[in-house]
């Protein structure tokens, strides 16, 4: 630590999530220093107090947490590993792993830490970019119950709320469940508007008709709203959701659960990706649903 009640914390990816994440920590008078592959974003986050960084082994040299938000986990492992990694500059840093990188790929990270001494928090978050914004994310955090009192600050600080999960890997177990119902929730309010539509039936109806009642969910309406605007500003991108709905059917097969739903939305998921919109918000599945 640089003294007493200051940490020093790394956050290596700075995108839709990771931008106002290490924002709200440097507003919480952390000292941030970032880095992102693409550089344009991370050199916004100076303005916020954040120095910006050339390499992760820059970012994460003397840090005493490091956050990795990144795509997967080939992403992250090219980060934190290797000659220019993040722990090739030393010490022992507390590795907060807050991407979604599936079972296997929690397992391999996890394995990555151990073989360099590293203190490993499984740690993934449940929430979008407005959430981000707003430092009110849901942290799911499974790990070494040691560093809890080191972390907490970090976690209160982007986010509102903390579940702690016990063993390495449960947090990551639980957010895929989480996300196989917002992603299903997601593509079921796009077949549910499209067939209203293609019924003959103004699909407005669908969510006025639902509102207030028991079979009400307000992530139907930002949604829905977006497929009836047309409009899908990226809270979570389909490439994102195509990847997590990936990740859920392969841990669901290993767990031998039945996931049809699941896979239905993988497929709708890819299929928007595939029609070009993998830099949209997810609510594009939309547009794949209710293509003739």
């Amino acid at each position: 630590m640089t003294d007493d009640t200051t940490l020093t914390v790394a956050v290596l990816g700075t995108g839709i999530m990771g931008a106002p994440m290490a924002r709200n920590l440097a507003k919480a008078g952390f000292d941030v220093r970032v880095w992102n592959r693409t550089s344009d974003k991370a050199e916004p986050l100076a303005a916020d107090g954040a120095i910006v960084c050339a390499s992760p082994r820059e970012a994460a040299d003397g840090a005493d947490v490091v956050i990795t938000m990144l795509a997967d986990d080939d992403a992250v492992a090219s980060v934190v590993d290797g000659d220019d990694g993040a722990f090739s500059a030393g010490g022992s840093p507390i590795w907060l792993q807050m991407s979604t990188v599936g079972v296997e790929g929690t397992e391999r990270l996890s394995s990555l830490a151990a073989d360099r001494g590293i203190r490993y928090l499984d740690a993934p978050v449940l929430g979008t970019k407005q959430p981000a914004e707003d430092g009110a994310l849901t942290v799911l955090a499974s790990g070494d119950d040691d560093v809890r009192d080191v972390v907490q600050p970090v976690f209160d600080a982007i986010g509102s709320r903390t579940t702690w999960l016990g063993k390495t890997g449960q947090a990551t177990r639980l957010k895929l469940a989480l996300n196989s119902w917002v992603l299903a929730l997601t593509s079921a309010t796009a077949e549910a508007l499209a067939l209203a539509d293609g019924l003959g039936v103004d699909p407005k109806l669908f969510l006025d008709t639902i509102e207030g009642g028991p079979l009400d969910v307000k992530y139907a309406h930002v949604k829905g709203g977006a497929m009836l605007r047309g409009e899908f500003p990226t809270a979570f991108p389909v490439d994102g959701a195509a990847k997590d709905a990936r990740l859920i059917v392969e841990a669901a097969s290993a767990a031998g659960v039945q996931a049809r739903v699941a896979d239905a939305v993988a497929t709708h998921m890819q299929n928007a990706a595939d029609a070009g919109h993998g830099r949209d918000d997810m609510a594009a599945v939309w547009d794949v649903v209710r293509r003739p």
